[in-house]
């Protein structure tokens, strides 16, 4: 009976065991470019590499997949007088057989091929490129022609031209207003007759190595107390490899909550007030704020306001001037009459002065009409501070 018992649970133990062990392994697959590029011509050949960088130690075979199809099995892949309808994603990835049966690891990043049957091609990085930074450009043209003139196109407009031979083109000093779609048109003299081609467009992207972070206020948050709350700074850091440390900083009423972290997020006690992030990677010389936040009821902070110049009244430069009364007055101590409208008189002489002699003044109707002053202050003006070649469908052979 013990006996019988004893070999029950031996029997059960490697079923346990198998069980528990995973069928595929924490490692992920990486494919290298060793010959030809993203984008080739029809006829052209492409070579890949597959490894499994995080475990060298081991024995890995190494499956190749076009999309979900298995196409072969090794270490190198070699695609020869590619044709256009091989154009897609491959994939790689590790496969090790145990004791406990076949362990793989993940699928690596696919690798997309593309295969033009035209005449001209622009090759374009295949990563993102960051501000900056010098952008390199290639158009090829089938049977390296000697060319003559070379146009670089973005979204349908012209940004480059150049002469000569050199199907090179270098864009400095990178930003964000570089993304698009780029495509070149090549033009070259055979037997004085004059070609031009113009290859598919390709897409460019430019990306900032810090983007403008955005703080989250989170005042319930499962995974910290009650009592607090927590601020998550969210931002992008596209450095290359290795990048520099990266520093966040909170701020709540422009004072500073916490030192400089590594950490995008703090905990802190939920009280009112105006929260900000800021990220800063001091090797690079950049810094970015978040927009302010508003938690609870938040003071607002008394601003002295300037008063705003009214124009004044508007007052004349001296007395106010009082017409003749039609009614000449009486000569005191003179021998001499004044004259009146009906009686005119001989015109009293003077004595020479440098003045200006004055002018007659009009009677007027009104006795009561005021003079205006000649020089009236201006009101002030209001400012607003607001403010493929043909190509056959053959398979293509693929060199073990």
């Amino acid at each position: 009976m013990d006996t019988l018992l004893f070999l029950l649970v031996v029997s059960t133990i490697p079923h346990l065991v198998i069980s528990a062990v995973p069928s595929v392994a924490p490692y992920q697959a990486v494919i290298e470019q060793v010959q030809g590029a993203s984008r080739i011509f029809s006829g052209e050949t492409v070579r890949l590499r597959c490894s499994v960088p995080e475990d060298d130690r081991s024995t890995w075979t190494h499956l190749w997949f076009r999309g979900r199809e298995k196409i072969f099995q090794g270490d190198e892949l070699v695609l020869w007088n590619m044709k256009v309808k091989h154009s897609g994603k491959y994939y790689c990835q590790g496969v090790r057989d145990t004791l406990i049966g076949l362990i793989h690891t993940l699928q690596s990043i696919p690798m997309e091929i593309d295969v033009d049957g035209g005449w001209a091609i622009l090759q374009v990085p295949s990563h993102p490129v960051l501000v900056g930074e010098t952008m390199s450009l290639t158009c090829r043209v089938r049977d390296n022609p000697k060319l003559r003139e070379l146009l670089l196109y973005r979204d349908g407009v012209e940004v480059m031209r150049q002469k000569g031979p050199s199907p090179h083109f270098h864009l400095t000093n990178i930003t964000v207003k570089d993304w698009g779609t780029y495509s070149c048109r090549a033009t070259w003299d055979v037997r004085r007759r004059s070609h031009s081609v113009i290859s598919v467009p390709a897409d460019v992207i430019v990306l900032e190595v810090l983007t403008q972070p955005v703080l989250e206020v989170v005042p319930r948050d499962p995974l910290v107390p009650a009592n607090l709350m927590r601020l998550i700074c969210h931002f992008q850091y596209n450095a290359h490899v290795p990048a520099p440390p990266v520093d966040v900083y909170f701020y709540k009423d422009d004072e500073r909550l916490t030192m400089a972290s590594s950490e995008k997020y703090v905990v802190v006690p939920p009280n009112p007030g105006r929260y900000r992030c800021k990220a800063k990677v001091s090797v690079l010389g950049l810094v970015k704020w978040s927009e302010s936040k508003d938690f609870g009821q938040v003071k607002e902070t008394k601003r002295i306001l300037h008063p705003i110049p009214q124009p004044r009244a508007p007052r004349p430069l001296g007395p106010a001037a009082t017409p003749p009364s039609l009614t000449p007055p009486p000569a005191i101590g003179s021998t001499t009459a004044w004259a009146t409208s009906q009686q005119p008189v001989k015109a009293p002489t003077y004595p020479p002065t440098t003045h200006a002699p004055r002018t007659s003044v009009q009677p007027v109707a009104e006795s009561h009409t005021t003079v205006q002053p000649k020089n009236q202050t201006a009101l002030p003006k209001l400012i607003d501070m607001s403010g493929d070649f043909p190509d056959s469908l053959d398979d293509f052979d693929v060199i073990q």
